[in-house]
């Protein structure tokens, strides 16, 4: 296999463990933001003087969200952990090449 396929490949693999962490930070920061607007809700109908069975609660798939955002993000910064080792490697290898060649 030629090293630039394997610098080609880290790269790409990379990039996409990059878009994977943007993609699961967007999930965390946006179910955040709803548990925040839900609390608030809770709040504002208390004291409007709802009854405590009338409060607007989180819904119960809420955490589920955040929990699966926050393992995408872990499995994205181990495949870009990775893709850098891979790249890393690449690149000794390459400079081994041409210390021998030189």
């Amino acid at each position: 296999m030629p090293i630039s396929s394997v610098f080609n490949n880290g790269v790409e693999g990379y990039n996409r463990a990059s878009q994977g962490i943007e993609k699961a930070s967007a999930q965390i920061s946006r179910a955040s933001i709803d548990q925040q607007d839900d609390a608030q809700l809770a709040q504002q109908r208390q004291l409007q003087g709802a009854r405590p069975e009338e409060a607007v609660t989180p819904p119960v798939s809420q955490p589920a969200r955040i929990d699966e955002a926050l393992v995408s993000l872990k499995v994205e910064e181990f495949n870009a952990k990775a893709n850098v080792n891979t790249i890393q490697t690449a690149d000794e290898v390459l400079g081994t090449l041409i210390d021998i060649k030189a």
